[in-house]
């Protein structure tokens, strides 16, 4: 049976853009956000705060009140920054219905434990890890919110619940393909933020096109290795939630990521560059917790360590391209598997 009514947790760009997704695919859609004003802008039919100008329909709402939002949904969605993923979710728990499945939004790992989005998701609400859906794809929020042709991936172990939650999002202009590759999708979803930060900083440094193909190129490969060194499918990063949302990540001003990378490559300090930058830069928080697990797993990654040493060691954007420029010579390529 199809789903009809969903709650989504987080009252942002990709949170409000999302829940139009699903009210345009025919669902019911109650919001829920800490911040009256945002809430009350939301029930006013557009989130004038973080999605001006972009007309919400009559069956999204929303609520301060976390019980109510999720009481009777049979999709809830994890839209709130890595950072506050387990508590909301903690606190949602006890009211979530029986059957509910859970979608996370969210591309990061948390900082202190290293856990995927997935895995907090599954230790703050004490539900089985085949009820719990990942999403992941070339997806900047303005331009779906305008109805922007895009595609997706809905990644769950189980298949049946993966492929019902894809229909419950699909609509005109979003197109949800499905994947039971959780870790792929998550470990692609997370990385691809850092590198984007890497990316936009050597164009606010002024370099052009070939060192963009080139971080991108490279980037892609670190991103594959450390996704398949923690089990996943190499054919996942050749894909959507992969090359996909690295490219439009990597490319495009509305990457909340490659704008920090820029305004810092510009001469913009971190706090000057975070405090430009609307909504939560996931790759600027991530890139810690993703080089340890890479270290602890001795799996490469020189862009990631750069964007580290840059955004929480001190070095200068100059030095993060001498740390690349430096690097040992080494034979191109990987080994990837097309579908």
């Amino acid at each position: 049976m199809g789903m009809t009514h969903a709650a989504v947790l987080g009252t942002g760009a990709w949170g409000t853009t999302f829940a139009q997704v699903l009210a345009d695919a025919g669902m019911t859609v109650r919001m829920w956000g800490r911040n009256h004003s945002v809430v009350d802008f939301i029930n006013s039919h557009e989130n004038s705060t973080y999605l001006p100008d972009i007309h919400l329909s009559d069956t999204v709402t929303a609520t301060t009140d976390l019980g109510a939002a999720v009481d009777g949904a049979e999709l809830v969605v994890v839209a709130v920054p890595v950072s506050a993923v387990r508590a909301t979710v903690a606190a949602a728990a006890p009211d979530l219905a029986d059957e509910a499945a859970l979608l996370s939004l969210a591309k990061g790992l948390e900082l202190e434990t290293r856990r995927t989005v997935h895995d907090v998701i599954r230790e703050a609400s004490g539900r089985p890890s085949e009820s719990i859906a990942v999403l992941s794809g070339p997806n900047l929020s303005r331009e779906i919110a305008e109805h922007n042709p895009t595609a997706t991936v809905v990644a769950c172990e189980d298949a049946e619940l993966a492929t019902r939650i894809a229909i419950a999002c699909h609509n005109p202009y979003f197109r949800p393909y499905v994947s039971t590759d959780v870790i792929g999708c998550e470990i692609a979803g997370a990385t691809k933020n850092v590198i984007a930060v890497a990316i936009g900083a050597a164009e606010g440094m002024g370099l052009g096109t070939n060192t963009r193909a080139t971080l991108i190129t490279r980037g892609l490969a670190e991103m594959t290795r450390l996704g398949t060194t923690l089990g996943a499918q190499s054919e996942t990063f050749a894909g959507l939630a992969g090359i996909g949302d690295l490219v439009a990540t990597c490319s495009s001003k509305l990457s909340r990521n490659y704008s920090l990378g820029l305004r810092m490559g510009r001469g913009a300090s971190l706090d000057e560059a975070l405090h430009l930058s609307p909504g939560v830069a996931e790759g600027a928080r991530s890139a810690v917790p993703i080089l340890q697990v890479a270290r602890e797993h001795g799996v490469d990654m020189p862009i990631t360590e750069a964007v580290v040493r840059v955004v929480h060691e001190g070095a200068t954007i100059d030095e993060m391209g001498e740390m690349l420029l430096s690097r040992p010579q080494k034979m191109d390529g990987w080994r990837i598997e097309l579908l």
